[in-house]
């Protein structure tokens, strides 16, 4: 039990008014007694979903976390947010409820902590979109927050080799292209996943649990972590009593989300060459916290101090259950030490020096040591340029590229399906620029999922004669050619690609950070007034119509909270 310095808490209403006999009641009728409603109040966010196997062990988690509450001395309340996996809500209008889907997550958590006035809140962190959700509504309600990762799933074993979801993705342009056979694919995806979790791999899931740490807002150590295995269930159980203490001391979230966190988990995300989704996530948090920060610049500052460290699947042949083994995120921290802000705060109600500090040497066969990284190329850098004045994200380090640098013409399409169309139709030469515009988080609306459009030139043989430029989400498995992705302000929007026709000439320059359209400004005013530009078809409804209404740009850090 924590030494109290706080004893007032903000659930408890004042007594004898309509909302304080209401919420009385419904307590009351749930079973908690008269000294329960005194104690503080802890809300467990949880996203449990049995539609895909990330979020399917987390009631049992949720479970062992209110226990641990109670034995602290506080009061447990569950609350369930949307669930969204890139494997099945991406299924539908081109994956354009994905990126939304985080956001969503965020309102969920406002609406229904914040509504009723909890205390605090620990927050179940699991498939890629949880994470980003919950630490933006963190800092949205500056309230105490800690997240607990559900951790990583198993892999299986497929034609006497390891074989995991990242395989599955990654082969399953091969069928189209005639590389593997349907029946192949299907045998390698049932036996892809043997267990609950994330995907087992530098995903988004897995980057952003270590950017949580980095960032101060998870336990030292715990991240990346075996889902349900004995170290998980410490991990939580140690959360939901830390969570309790928080509380106690008022240790809120922008006490701990200042710019010093955000430039460590940059340097984090830039050594475990972790997915370029976390640039955008990372933004958001930042507009959520009050941090005045442009996230992507910093990817281009940083990328010298901080060059890869590890080489997790897909980036090289390192399990992700090897490293965590090696000593996992807080030996990247451990590794990073020189370089990073020291003076950051944890949840854990310590400095970053002193997490370092107390953290041993990881193993330096996988998590390399400063001086003698993997690569002497930043994992991911922004580029930015007269095409994408907003910027763009290549990722380089673990990436296999012939060419840091290419000259050519475009080649534009609309859609993924008909990019990736166009490419098994021969219609993509080499030396083009493939660019995919209409479909950012406006013209998505949410940023379509690209990939298989990288997956289609690889297939084909083009990826190192073809540059791509993408408006839309490109997944951390992509890990062959100069791929632009996050390509900002969108066509949509404006921006001066929805003046782009195909043929015109494009440069991108990685290594110099240049994207640009030699096209003469006075040919694009032309355009401009001729109204040749591109024009957003289609209306959004529901949901994505809110989003197409109210998001910022992608460099701005897609939130819902335009002002026009």
């Amino acid at each position: 039990m924590t030494d109290n310095k706080k004893t007032t808490w903000r659930s408890n209403l004042p007594e004898g008014t309509p909302l304080w006999a209401g919420r009385r009641a419904h307590w009351a009728a749930l079973g908690l007694s008269a000294e329960d409603m005194a104690k503080p109040k802890i809300a467990i966010v949880n996203s449990s979903s049995k539609l895909a196997i990330c979020f399917s062990h987390l009631d049992e988690v949720a479970a062992e976390v209110a226990s641990a509450i109670r034995d602290a001395g506080a009061v447990p309340f569950e609350v369930r947010t949307t669930a969204p996996s890139d494997f099945m809500t991406s299924a539908a209008k081109g994956g354009a409820y994905i990126l939304p889907a985080r956001d969503l997550i965020a309102h969920d958590i406002e609406a229904q902590v914040e509504g009723a006035l909890l205390d605090g809140m620990i927050c179940l962190a699991s498939c890629d979109k949880t994470a980003p959700g919950q630490l933006m509504a963190a800092a949205r309600l500056n309230i105490p927050t800690i997240l607990a990762s559900g951790g990583y799933q198993a892999s299986g074993e497929w034609q006497g080799r390891h074989v995991d979801i990242e395989d599955v993705f990654l082969h399953s342009t091969d069928v189209a292209a005639g590389r593997m056979s349907v029946e192949d694919l299907g045998q390698m995806a049932d036996r892809a996943i043997r267990s609950p979790g994330v995907c087992a791999g530098m995903g988004t899931a897995n980057s952003m649990h270590i950017v949580a740490e980095a960032l101060g807002m998870m336990l030292p150590g715990h991240t990346p972590v075996r889902a349900n295995s004995e170290k998980m269930f410490a991990n939580v159980r140690a959360a939901a009593a830390r969570i309790v203490q928080m509380v106690h001391e008022d240790l809120k979230p922008r006490d701990i989300l200042t710019e010093a966190a955000f430039e460590n988990a940059v340097k984090a995300t830039l050594a475990i060459s972790g997915s370029i989704n976390c640039v955008k996530h990372l933004q958001a948090i930042a507009n959520e916290a009050g941090v005045s920060i442009e996230i992507g610049p910093m990817f281009r500052r940083f990328g010298a101090d901080a060059p890869m460290l590890t080489d997790v699947r897909p980036n090289g042949e390192t399990l992700t259950e090897t490293f965590e083994d090696a000593g996992g995120g807080a030996g990247i921290l451990r590794r990073l030490a020189p370089v990073l802000r020291h003076e950051a705060r944890s949840v854990a109600g310590r400095s970053m020096a002193e997490i370092v500090a107390d953290t041993p040497d990881p193993d330096g066969a996988v998590i390399r040591p400063l001086d003698n990284p993997l690569s002497q190329r930043p994992a991911l850098t922004y580029v930015a340029g007269s095409l994408l004045p907003g910027g763009g994200i290549i990722r380089m380090g673990a990436v296999k590229m012939r060419t840091t640098r290419h000259r050519g013409p475009a080649r534009i399409f609309h859609s993924r399906d008909d990019a990736v169309a166009g490419i098994n139709a021969d219609i993509v030469q080499k030396g083009e620029v493939v660019v995919l515009r209409g479909i950012g988080v406006v013209g998505g609306p949410g940023m379509a999922l690209t990939s298989a459009v990288v997956f289609a030139l690889k297939s084909k043989g083009l990826i190192d004669d073809v540059a791509v430029i993408t408006e839309g989400q490109v997944s951390g498995l992509v890990n062959q050619g100069l791929v632009v992705g996050e390509a900002s302000p969108e066509a949509a929007s404006g921006g001066p690609i929805a003046l782009l026709k195909d043929g015109d000439t494009i440069l991108i320059d990685a290594l110099e950070g240049v994207v640009d359209l030699e096209v003469p400004s006075e040919e694009l005013a032309r355009r401009a007034a001729a109204g040749e530009g591109f024009q957003m078809t289609g209306k959004a409804t529901g949901f994505l119509g809110v989003y197409r209404a109210t998001v910022r740009p992608v460099h701005e850090g897609a939130t819902m909270d335009r002002e026009d």
